[in-house]
């Protein structure tokens, strides 16, 4: 073993969990891994705010897996586990991340979401699992009609719990933290703690942690990433964003609109221009939206137009340029928007078109963010 594999070694995870993250090609853990491992694997709850692409998943994942058993370890195929996330494709990332890392003990993940049949779920919690990730609204119905029984669960994480917030999910989370009764670890995961996640952590966790990633301010800029603002009339915006397609070195991009419509609009555009290029939104299929991420993922397209909402949850790591199409509402959204690059110390670069009605609203966004 190499003295970078024994970093998680070092830090407690089982040694099967060290080996399957290698096997990743993990080997060196990142700074909120560092902070959240040892008070995590000790079994204290623990707040931890950071944003995503810094390596949260597995900063939760590590001790989440230390914490239940495989069925060739004696475990019955009751849940022992659950994480809760606001959006499908984060569902779907966690899940296979925390499958990843638990392979080598035959970990049994199952994915829980809204937009597919109810049988197949059903089925798999019947069969047995370790650890369950899902989405609120699915996971509550479940668990309702008696199929998800969560009265083994030792284990519960909250990931990215302001997007719950904005999403109107806390009243179902909250819910379903309510049919937790026993003993339990809680982990909760915000990039922000507005007044409503504060509260809801005072209420069911027990003198948790508190961990920062980064300090206070850090997220007022993205240090990796290099920030260009055009004026540009919308009838202009099309040909600058070709433009701006041709770059050299340019990888996997992600180009934000405020509608659906402008995306269907944009990704039509670029199509027809000669670029790979899909669009995802709400008015999509989940299979459509499935098979676009996927086709994003491994480079088949390799631009990506999406609305904000839609947006949420798509992790994907090589994202080397970030297109603001339309204007954001806020310097949140701004954030949001451009932290999918110059992640995890890659270089980033992000393109902010102001069309001349946004200069009111560019303005305030650029205040807030000095």
């Amino acid at each position: 073993m190499t003295t970078t594999e024994n970093g998680f070694a070092a830090l407690g995870a089982l040694p099967e969990t060290v080996a399957a993250l290698a096997k990743m090609g993990i080997t060196t853990p990142f700074a909120i891994q560092t902070m959240t491992l040892p008070i995590a694997l000790a079994g204290h709850d623990l707040i931890g705010q950071a944003r995503t692409g810094t390596g949260k998943t597995l900063g939760f994942g590590v001790p989440l897996l230390q914490r239940v058993k495989s069925k060739a370890e004696g475990a019955d195929g009751m849940p022992q586990a659950l994480a809760v996330v606001p959006t499908r494709e984060l569902a779907v990332q966690v899940a296979k991340d925390l499958e990843n890392a638990g392979s080598l003990r035959g970990i049994r993940v199952v994915t829980i979401y809204g937009g597919r049949a109810f049988e197949p779920q059903v089925e798999t919690l019947r069969k047995g699992v370790d650890v369950v990730v899902g989405t609120p609204g699915r996971l509550l119905d479940l668990a309702r009609q008696g199929h998800l029984d969560l009265s083994a669960v030792k284990v519960l994480v909250l990931d990215e719990a302001d997007e719950m917030l904005d999403l109107g999910f806390l009243p179902d989370v909250e819910r379903i933290l309510e049919q937790i009764k026993g003993e339990r670890q809680t982990m909760l995961f915000s990039a922000t703690m507005p007044g409503p996640v504060v509260a809801m952590a005072r209420r069911f966790m027990k003198q948790p942690t508190h961990i920062r990633a980064e300090e206070p301010d850090e997220n007022r800029t993205v240090p990796n990433t290099k920030i260009f603002v055009y004026r540009a009339h919308s009838m202009d915006k099309g040909e600058v964003l070709a433009r701006i397609l041709q770059a050299d070195g340019r990888g996997l991009t992600m180009v934000f609109c405020r509608t659906k419509r402008t995306c269907d609009k944009v990704a039509a555009d670029m199509v027809d221009r000669g670029f790979a290029a899909a669009a995802v939104h709400g008015d999509l299929g989940q299979g459509a939206r499935e098979q676009a991420l996927r086709a994003f993922r491994s480079g088949k397209i390799d631009v990506l137009v999406a609305t904000d909402v839609a947006a949420r949850g798509i992790d994907v790591a090589d994202v080397t340029h970030v297109v603001n199409y339309q204007c954001p509402e806020d310097e949140k959204v701004f954030l949001h928007r451009i932290g999918r690059t110059g992640r995890a110390g890659a270089n980033g670069v992000a393109v902010t078109f102001v069309d001349w009605d946004d200069s009111p609203k560019w303005g305030l966004i650029n205040k807030a963010l000095d």
